[in-house]
């Protein structure tokens, strides 16, 4: 299987979720699902089928994260610099509205575009990657072209 690029952060909050899952969610669920069973027939228990409904959730989450916890190749981005790759920092100005964002380019397990978290393997990553600062950047989005002016570059 090939390695899944993060940033420590991701990485870290991957951690977190995992222990979250593993040390709170599910005992709790395990005690749920037991004092479902006490209240008699499981098969009209609409109480035990959502407690096994959100078991199997939680089960799959942490074999998920686990899976993408042992591909994972952390790169320390602070070491990294030159044109815009995995791990830059990218202020952008929306040329048309003169909108600044700033965007983080990361894995896709950690990619939050509400949080500035931008998906390597999104349009506009693609487009950016090799681009320096004062670049104009033309990136097809399903809402149609889009052109953008490369502000800055950071590697934190």
């Amino acid at each position: 299987m090939d390695k899944i690029p993060m940033t420590r952060n991701g990485y870290s909050a991957l951690e977190v979720e995992l222990k979250h899952l593993k040390s709170v969610e599910r005992p709790a669920i395990i005690k749920a699902i037991a004092e479902a069973r006490e209240h008699g027939d499981l098969s009209e228990n609409a109480e035990y089928h959502s407690a096994k409904e959100k078991q199997s959730f939680i089960e799959g989450r942490v074999k998920e994260l686990e899976g993408v916890i042992s591909l994972a190749d952390v790169i320390d981005t602070s070491k990294l610099s030159g044109t815009i790759k995995f791990g830059a920092r990218v202020t952008l100005v929306d040329e048309d509205t003169e909108e600044e964002k700033t965007y983080q380019i990361v894995g896709e397990y950690e990619a939050k575009i509400e949080a500035g978290l931008l998906n390597i393997k999104s349009p506009i990553a693609r487009a950016l990657i090799g681009k320096e600062e004062g670049d104009s950047v033309a990136v097809r989005t399903p809402g149609g072209e889009k052109s953008y002016e490369v502000l800055s570059v950071v590697f934190a």
